[in-house]
């Protein structure tokens, strides 16, 4: 028996159940039988789109998009029935307790209660808050673009570069993009922002260089008046994809870094810069990719060759475990760290000043945001664009603004 056949019929026996149960809520609720075949025909057509689009190896950018379209209707139609789920298994354990109850009593035993209209209306209306965020989510939330501004202060900041603002850009996914004006819109936004310097933290495609080609044009015309300057991501390398031979999955890398320049990026590969302004100077760091479970090209002590420790430095890594694991204790002292990655896993609940969470939270220490330890930042940027999940759903598409100010250390 394949392996593939296996993962069919367990995924099939798991998602049978959920919708088994998640049909006795419709089946309470109504009687017409068109909207139970509607119901039943729907998830059909989901489940069989997403086992087909699967188990097709995406090899092109329009293949791509059919999958993560395929996987983001298909966590819009299953996660609304997993609360269902969860309100319709409550209700049975307590129908169960009262069965057992009466059966145990002499002279009480009862038929089995019977499932309660209100508890089905109530199971559906919790439902339908995650069913109308994930489809908000798919439709508009992808590109709803935020600015996100942050002033940090220190004490060893040179005088002329007072001010100085940095954008940061991160997790581009090129070959995710379906709507050009959307994406000219997020292009305007970043420059008009007029940060002195643009820096992209990684993973400028999915896994192939030509998903780049219909967005060079559009991605060229980012403005900074001291440069712009990018690194890799994991999905950078290639990594994910079954190459034919190895000479194709190395050109596919050598013509990713091609892209770079193409866009008027300067790629650091565990390499530095030096930014001059008025005699002074701030230097610029960008390390290959460094994660927890993935690539680890990323070299600090290359990267830094020919910089000296009382240098202000900014620090590019893609993944945020690099400076949880290696960089925030470091002597060389990395004043800000730049990270992406994670996309706050593109689903979450931010209400600022008062509560935030995502599962992401469970995997990376840093997962979004501003953070500080040891007198050094991080920020860890939520993307510009999507991968897997069409859509985000409470962790918006980022373009972070930095302003570095001289004065008594913020941290």
């Amino acid at each position: 028996m394949s392996r593939f056949f296996i993962s069919v019929l367990i995924f099939s026996i798991l998602f049978f159940v959920i919708e088994f149960y998640a049909f006795q809520a419709l089946k309470t609720i109504t009687k017409n039988k068109y909207v139970k075949i509607f119901w039943v025909l729907m998830a059909l057509g989901i489940y069989v789109n997403l086992f087909y689009t699967l188990y097709s190896t995406p090899r092109s950018a329009g293949q791509t998009i059919r999958f993560q379209l395929a996987a983001g209707f298909f966590l819009t139609f299953l996660i609304p029935k997993l609360v269902i789920v969860i309100v319709m298994f409550g209700e049975d354990a307590v129908r169960v307790v009262q069965k057992t109850i009466s059966y145990i009593t002499p002279g009480t035993t009862q038929p089995m209660p019977s499932r309660r209209l209100f508890v089905s209306q109530l199971a559906l209306g919790l439902a339908a808050i995650p069913f109308t965020s994930f489809l908000y989510g798919i439709i508009k939330g992808r590109y709803n673009y935020k600015v996100l501004k942050y002033q940090l202060t220190f004490d060893d900041l040179p005088e002329a570069f007072d001010g100085f603002k940095i954008t940061q850009v991160s997790d581009i996914h090129s070959g995710s993009f379906t709507n050009p004006d959307k994406i000219q819109y997020g292009i305007d936004l970043i420059n008009q922002q007029k940060s002195d310097v643009i820096l992209f933290t990684g993973d400028i495609v999915n896994n192939k260089a030509d998903e780049m080609d219909n967005w060079i044009d559009y991605f060229k015309n980012f403005e900074a008046s001291y440069g712009k300057f990018s690194i890799l991501g994991n999905h950078d390398y290639g990594d994910y994809v079954d190459w034919t031979t190895k000479e194709d999955k190395a050109k596919n890398f050598e013509a990713v870094k091609e892209i770079h320049p193409k866009i008027g990026f300067d790629l650091l590969l565990n390499e530095n810069r030096y930014i001059e302004k008025d005699g002074q100077k701030i230097a610029i760091i960008g390390v290959e990719n460094w994660g927890k479970g993935f690539n680890k090209a990323g070299d600090l002590e290359k990267a830094t060759i020919g910089l000296q420790k009382e240098d202000f430095k900014v620090l590019m890594t893609h993944d945020p475990s690099h400076w949880e694991y290696k960089v925030k204790e470091d002597d060389f002292n990395y004043h800000l760290t730049l990270s992406g990655h994670t996309h706050g896993l593109q689903m979450g609940i931010e209400i600022p000043g008062f509560f935030r969470w995502s599962p992401s939270q469970y995997v990376y220490k840093q997962w979004a945001g501003m953070y500080s330890e040891f007198g050094r930042h991080i920020n860890v940027n939520r993307g510009f664009g999507y991968h897997a999940f069409p859509g985000r759903v409470g962790i918006w598409p980022e373009i972070t603004v930095i302003e570095l100010k001289k004065g008594t250390n913020s941290a």
